[in-house]
């Protein structure tokens, strides 16, 4: 691929990125933060997040993308997994949730 080729696919990947990444606390920051191993803690991410102006869109945009691995928003992959779970259950349990699987 020739330089000119990757330059337009990186443009064209930077122009499809939600916008409030650029907002984002964690820009600039080691990645290696937020991708843990089992066990280890994730504390220091979870604080650069704390402060994050963007951190809801961040997990929002987390959990639709079902995105397994790292701290999103605040939250490690286990506590992503827990809201959808919840989020199922909840929807599961709201009385037209019968009605829309009928007619779906």
């Amino acid at each position: 691929m020739s330089v000119e080729a990757l330059a337009e696919v990186i443009a064209e990947v930077q122009a499809r990125r939600p916008q409030w990444m650029a907002l984002a606390a964690c820009r600039g920051v080691d990645p290696e933060l937020f991708y843990t191993e089992r066990g280890e803690s994730t504390r220091e991410a979870k604080a650069v997040c704390a402060g994050c102006p963007v951190r809801e869109e961040c997990l929002l945009y987390a959990v639709a993308n079902v995105e397994r691995y790292g701290v999103w928003g605040g939250r490690s992959e286990r506590e992503r997994r827990r809201m959808r779970s919840e989020a199922r259950t909840a929807v599961g349990a709201h009385p037209k949730a019968h009605k829309i699987r009928e007619t779906g």
